[in-house]
């Protein structure tokens, strides 16, 4: 199966995406971290409102089988829960980049997306 790794989209080594858009960042989690969680049934961003560092753990989101951690993929303040998500965090698994992202973020610096990698770069990282 081919996964789908957008090319104008920014990642992590944590299977974060990032859509950067002036200085608000939008941030899920990527299609192939979706198919090695599994069925997602529950994401807790308790983080809203505040200013977390790049790397930093933003939330969580459980599987059937595990519970992992969200990791910051750049600095700022979180001013958006995706609040659909409460009620269907299926949409995680369905659609990853586009109704099912997870927060928006004002980024704090703009230079915050040295780490991160391209779409080319990700997929190599995951053996695709």
């Amino acid at each position: 199966m081919t996964m789908n790794f957008p090319e104008e989209l920014l990642y992590t080594k944590d299977h974060e995406w990032v859509k950067i858009e002036g200085d608000t960042a939008t941030i899920g989690i990527t299609e192939f971290a979706q198919s090695e969680l599994g069925d997602i049934v529950f994401i807790e961003v308790d983080t809203v409102g505040e200013t977390i560092e790049a790397e930093a753990i933003f939330g969580t989101v459980e599987a059937v089988k595990t519970v992992s951690d969200l990791f910051m993929p750049v600095s700022g303040e979180i001013l958006e829960f995706n609040s659909d998500l409460e009620n269907a965090p299926e949409t995680v698994n369905e659609d990853p980049y586009g109704k099912g992202w997870m927060v928006k973020v004002k980024l704090s610096d703009s230079s915050n997306r040295n780490g991160l990698l391209s779409a080319a770069d990700y997929k190599e990282l995951i053996g695709q």
